[in-house]
């Protein structure tokens, strides 16, 4: 067996309308279709691939095996750093920019709703 990628994210979140507008808004991510689960939720595609899952949840944030495991980050590849970077300053969304030693890599942190991270890498000749 071999690996050849991580497919999706899945996120329970307390904000799901919150969090539907922030992936679509800043990072450019439109709905798309999904299986006709029981749950609320949104699956947030980039083409024709959902990368993240997100799945509505009523009631106190952090409850079950995730209070203990809870995901730090996750990151996301891309291209078009200046559109990216012209974006969060004019949505006035606070970003740190990093150029990653020895990696030829520029990142952009920024939080979103519920609280967690991610970064978004850029190769440096952007």
């Amino acid at each position: 067996m071999r690996i050849e990628r991580l497919d999706h994210m899945n996120i329970v979140t307390t904000k799901l309308s919150d969090m539907v507008t922030w992936y679509e808004e800043v990072l450019g991510l439109k709905p798309g279709a999904s299986p006709d689960f029981p749950l609320s939720g949104a699956w947030l595609h980039a083409g024709d691939h959902a990368v993240v899952h997100l799945v509505g949840h009523e009631g106190t944030p952090n409850v079950g095996s995730e209070v203990k495991l809870k995901l730090e980050h996750f990151r996301l590849s891309a291209t078009g750093l200046s559109a990216f970077e012209e974006n969060l300053i004019s949505s006035r969304i606070q970003y740190r920019k990093t150029n990653v030693p020895g990696a030829r890599m520029i990142q952009i942190q920024v939080a979103v709703p519920d609280g967690n991270h991610i970064h978004i890498d850029f190769e440096e000749t952007e």
